[in-house]
């Protein structure tokens, strides 16, 4: 996959909280440090993410995103 972002961080899942509509998805990065992405319930269906998968974060502007691969 291509992507203009040039920001990218490999993470690692640690929590996940589900919605109707809408999920938050906790990351642990390098050092310890914490983020979250939030994003829909069908994009957590089609990325196929769990607790303990390693992600890499993409962040663009104001945008976070999550790519599994």
């Amino acid at each position: 996959m291509q992507y203009g972002a040039r920001n990218q961080i490999m993470a690692r899942v640690t929590g996940i909280k589900t919605g109707d509509v809408m999920c938050q998805v906790s990351l642990e990065i390098p050092a310890g440090s914490a983020m979250s992405a939030v994003f829909t319930m069908d994009s957590l269906k089609d990325l196929g993410i769990k607790k303990g998968d390693p992600v890499k974060v993409v962040v663009k502007a104001i945008h976070v995103l999550l790519v599994k691969e």
